[in-house]
């Protein structure tokens, strides 16, 4: 019994009453919504949308290489209305509406590797919510004159509406700009640290080679290279004995450049070899 009575309750609630004629569907409201829309993949959405009203579509590329993406909209009968190609964002409206559902298609068919996070609002403007602020007014104004009429607080009414849902849509396009230049700054730091750490890997490595090649030299070059043991192997003997072979020829070459001014030296340690050690 409970049951049934609870049963009854609830299909009571969630059903209209009866007699309620042309009660209709609830007004379409403005949208907004960020998906991630894989490489090589496009995805489209549908909107349904009232007559004889106005649609305005936004969209953004806030993520992913290139920030470009193709889109396209569609009427409902299946008309082309807007189709743009690799473009980063765009703002198109359609005036006046049919009735029935518009496809909005994101295409990121042209990129094999990268995947793009796309972002796009919808903005209705129906002219209906205008004919219903009329009755409103229609309902409630006097008959007699005010000082202050209704129309102007009609006016003021609608103005700050308007002005209202405009700082919305344009606080929600600065959260999508915002998005985009973070994800830009973002991947500029990754990269800047990726490569500074390629350089600085690089110069350890190439200080790592230069010491390496430094004491190699020192080890390739033994204590047989020096100048005096060449000279000793040239000669043949110490070389203490051809520095002593060496003077003689000095000496008779000095006399001779005081007295004819000609003469040739003679072998020697020191002619073939002047910096062997001990002269």
């Amino acid at each position: 019994m409970a049951a049934g009575a609870a049963l009854a309750l609830a299909l009571w609630l969630l059903l209209p009453p009866m007699g309620v004629e042309g009660a209709g569907p609830p007004p379409i409201q403005d949208g907004e919504f960020t998906f991630l829309l894989p490489a090589g993949r496009k995805q489209c959405f549908y909107q349904s949308a009232p007559a004889n009203a106005s649609l305005e579509t936004e969209y953004q590329v806030i993520g992913g290489a290139g920030l470009d993406v193709d889109f396209t909209l569609e009427s409902p009968q299946g008309v082309l209305l807007v189709s743009e190609s690799r473009k980063a964002d765009g703002v198109h409206t359609v005036e006046p509406t049919e009735a029935g559902d518009y496809k909005l298609c994101f295409d990121n068919s042209f990129s094999t590797i990268s995947d793009k996070l796309v972002f796009f609002e919808l903005i209705f403007d129906s002219l209906q919510d205008d004919e219903e602020v009329e009755g409103w007014a229609e309902a409630v104004e006097p008959e007699e004159m005010l000082d202050v009429k209704m129309e102007d607080i009609k006016e003021s009414i609608e103005t700050m509406k308007t002005r209202l849902e405009r700082s919305i849509q344009m606080l929600t396009l600065l959260r999508a700009f915002e998005a985009r230049d973070r994800n830009l700054q973002e991947g500029n730091l990754e990269r800047v640290n990726f490569w500074s750490a390629v350089n600085v890997a690089v110069l350890l490595l190439v200080a790592v080679l230069q010491s390496m090649v430094a004491s190699g030299r020192s080890r390739l070059l033994p204590q047989e290279q020096s100048p005096g043991a060449w000279c000793k192997r040239a000669h043949g003997g110490s070389t203490a004995r051809n520095i002593m072979m060496a003077r003689p020829w000095v000496a008779m070459l000095e006399k001779e450049k005081e007295g004819s001014g000609t003469g040739a030296p003679g072998p020697g340690c020191l002619w073939s070899c002047p910096s062997c050690p001990g002269w």
